[in-house]
């Protein structure tokens, strides 16, 4: 399959926040699969050593408020983990992908252990009462599903 996209972050208003390449690998009436390369500088993030053009494998799931990129290392191919953005659910059109962030995050580290961040982001962005209780729902849709799957291959749910 692989045909160019461009995946689209926007902020909760919907304001695009970053841009960057991609390729479809897989598609069903579920959802987008897409492999991408992290574009931007090295740095640590949570203990989790993110590289310049390490592979993350970005599963987007058709009325779902969560994405989930699934990290390997660009030098040794090793699985890092998984970053999961909640969201509001993702718009697909003419060769984009957009998604629209709603601040809170899960980190899942290979070993199991979950980290919630950004909640104090989440709770300062001015959401309607029903678009807030979508988010934790997401986030809790999120947590158990690695709960139930520490392994968790996104390959498997698109």
């Amino acid at each position: 399959m692989n045909l160019p996209i461009t995946i689209v972050k926007n902020n909760h208003l919907g304001e695009e926040v970053w841009r960057y390449p991609g390729q479809l690998i897989a598609q069903s009436a579920r959802g987008y699969l897409f492999e991408a390369h992290f574009n931007r500088s090295d740095f640590d993030f949570n203990s989790m050593l993110l590289k310049h053009n390490d592979r993350f494998l970005e599963l987007y799931l058709l009325e779902k408020y969560f994405n989930i990129y699934q990290i390997y290392d660009r030098d040794d191919g090793h699985l890092k983990g998984w970053y999961c953005n909640v969201t509001k659910p993702v718009k697909v059109e003419d060769g984009f992908i957009r998604y629209d962030d709603l601040a809170l995050d899960l980190l899942v580290f290979p070993d199991g252990r979950q980290m919630v961040l950004d909640e104090d982001e989440f709770t300062e962005l001015d959401l309607p009462s029903e678009l807030q209780e979508q988010a934790r729902a997401g986030l809790r849709e999120l947590q158990s599903l690695f709960a139930e799957n520490p392994d968790l291959d996104v390959r498997k749910l698109v």
